[in-house]
């Protein structure tokens, strides 16, 4: 919920961004301009004074109270029981990578054997989740900012390693565009977490890079899934071959 004090500062930048001053609209209201001036360095302002200024910047509360929406960030992980309610049902699931990637609601129904009361009640309950804001005509506004992270040892990734991994894997990664890379060394500890920004930099690239893609049409795009990962880590066939853990050191 957005509070009067968020409220505010949204007609603040609204006034500013129709170049209204506070003189100008000390005017239309009728008031002192130090009143205007003292209301809203209060940052305090009763819904029926709300009305008022929205009426002389012809808007009305819903859209402002999107602008206010829009202007919230985005969460970077989802909690626990999210995760376990996306991936209780297989459905919500495929709903929820589906708005993650913003496909639209003639996608989802055109791509999937999803009906639209189906697709309908999902959205609803990505929205009742916390993950979307679900707007008019089924369109939806990401929560989540596209660059989010599955928690490490939450649900998803839990399902992922279980269901997942096998079949990501399996392929030969020799498709256009597709690669599979391993590589081993030993670095200074301080240099991993500097690797580990890089990697993060590059799954926040290819995040950037769907975003700006939107505008192409089904025909220029293809679905990728990116999976970057680095751990220090020793086979398990080759566990029972060390001598002691300080040799490795």
């Amino acid at each position: 919920m957005s509070t009067t004090h968020d409220l505010v500062a949204a007609l603040k930048a609204e006034l500013k961004a129709a170049g209204l001053t506070y003189a100008d609209l000390a005017q239309e209201l009728g008031m002192a301009e130090s009143s205007i001036k003292r209301i809203f360095a209060k940052g305090d302002m009763p819904l029926s004074r709300i009305d008022e200024v929205l009426r002389v910047l012809k808007m009305d509360f819903a859209d402002l109270a999107r602008k206010i929406a829009d202007a919230q960030p985005l969460r970077r992980e989802l909690t626990h029981e999210q995760e376990a309610a996306v991936i209780a049902d297989r459905k919500l699931l495929l709903m929820a990578i589906c708005a993650f990637s913003q496909w639209t609601f003639e996608q989802i129904v055109a791509t999937y054997t999803v009906t639209e009361a189906e697709c309908v009640k999902y959205l609803v309950q990505l929205d009742k989740l916390g993950i979307i804001e679900l707007r008019p005509l089924n369109r939806y506004r990401l929560k989540v900012a596209k660059g989010f992270r599955w928690r490490p040892h939450g649900p998803v990734m839990l399902y992922f390693r279980e269901h997942v991994a096998d079949d990501y894997f399996s392929g030969g990664f020799d498709g256009e565009g597709e690669m599979l890379m391993m590589v081993h060394g030993q670095i200074g500890k301080s240099l991993a977490a500097t690797f580990a920004e890089r990697m993060q930099r590059i799954g926040q690239d290819f995040a950037q890079q769907h975003l700006a893609d939107q505008k192409l049409g089904p025909d220029q795009k293809r679905p990728y899934t990116l999976v970057v990962g680095m751990r220090s880590w020793l086979f398990a066939a080759f566990r029972d071959l060390k001598r002691d853990a300080a040799a490795s050191a």
